[in-house]
């Protein structure tokens, strides 16, 4: 009863009950948190009652875009690894927008991502298919009770940040934000151009379930494909791999072997034929202003200088 008074709470807030379950039986799962986990993937079906229009699927497009370089560029390269700097304010929006993935918060997507480097494909790593199969280390570790608090001790940088603790702790808010505004926005575009063909329920689906579960399988393939096909350019110290299918689907997350050799590294791909994205877009934000000291290939190119004094 005990335990499931927890789930519940977890529910509420995401930091309940502390860190106290972490690596301790960790092929548990939390059932009662699977449930909205199951929902999310079903609620894709309704596909065949909303039905299409180029308007929904724009919007689908749009949202997986946005959402998974907000992942690549910030919940990885920035707050994981702190390959570049930027403001606070920027910060804190591309952490929101990460968020509406349904990708839990990022003090808990960065931390649970400095322990997988600390441990790639060693007995502790919390989803190395090397350890623990493929389907665990896809989906299956993300729905054990021993990985759902938030490893606080690994990023007491980020801790100091009053805004990003909230994120973690109601990670809910900001999907269910992004939910309601595509629906609102779909209700909005029936009644002012009815020859979109598009409405809420259509809108919510197509911009928000299936973009979101796109998101987030193209971002979990990363620990479970590309730790298991593709070529190796570097002898690392884990079986992590450059998938090239991959690096499409992630804007460049694919080049993953290039990456574990150079975790630090703002750019993933080094070949010319590896299309990295997400590094590109960062290089116009720097261009602009928005990021600083990128942290580049040595040999490529020089990080880009600073345009500001300080950080967020």
């Amino acid at each position: 009863m005990q335990r499931i008074s927890l789930s519940l709470l977890r529910l509420v807030d995401g930091w309940a009950g502390g860190e106290k379950e972490l690596d301790q039986g960790d092929h548990q799962v939390d059932w009662l948190r699977v449930i909205p986990f199951i929902l999310v993937h079903l609620a894709c079906l309704a596909v065949f009652w909303v039905g299409f229009s180029p308007a929904a699927l724009i919007a689908c497009v749009a949202m997986y875009l946005v959402r998974m370089f907000a992942i690549t560029g910030f919940y990885h390269r920035y707050f994981s690894h702190r390959s570049f700097r930027t403001s606070r304010a920027t910060q804190f929006v591309f952490a929101v927008l990460a968020n509406a993935t349904a990708q839990r918060g990022p003090l808990w997507w960065a931390a649970h991502h400095r322990h997988h480097h600390r441990h790639s494909d060693r007995s502790a790593d919390i989803h190395s298919p090397m350890q623990s199969g493929a389907w665990h280390s896809h989906i299956g570790w993300i729905l054990c009770r021993a990985n759902f608090g938030t490893r606080k001790r690994l990023v007491r940088d980020l801790m100091r940040y009053p805004e990003l603790i909230f994120l973690d702790r109601f990670d809910y808010l900001a999907p269910l934000a992004a939910a309601a505004a595509l629906f609102g926005l779909g209700s909005l575009l029936a009644n002012v151009a009815p020859e979109l063909g598009t409405d809420g329920p259509q809108m919510l689906v197509w911009g928000f379930f299936i973009s979101t579960i796109a998101v987030f399988h193209a971002t979990c393939g990363i620990n479970s494909v590309a730790h298991i096909w593709g070529s190796r350019r570097y002898e690392t110290s884990d079986d992590s791999r450059n998938n090239w299918l991959l690096a499409i689907l992630t804007l460049g997350e694919g080049w993953h072997n290039n990456h574990h050799r150079f975790p630090g590294r703002a750019r993933h791909g080094e070949a010319w034929w590896e299309i990295d994205v997400t590094y590109l877009i960062l290089r116009q934000m720097a261009r602009v202003g928005l990021i600083w000291d990128l942290r580049a290939p040595a040999r490529a190119e020089a990080a880009i200088p600073a345009r500001h004094p300080s950080s967020g």
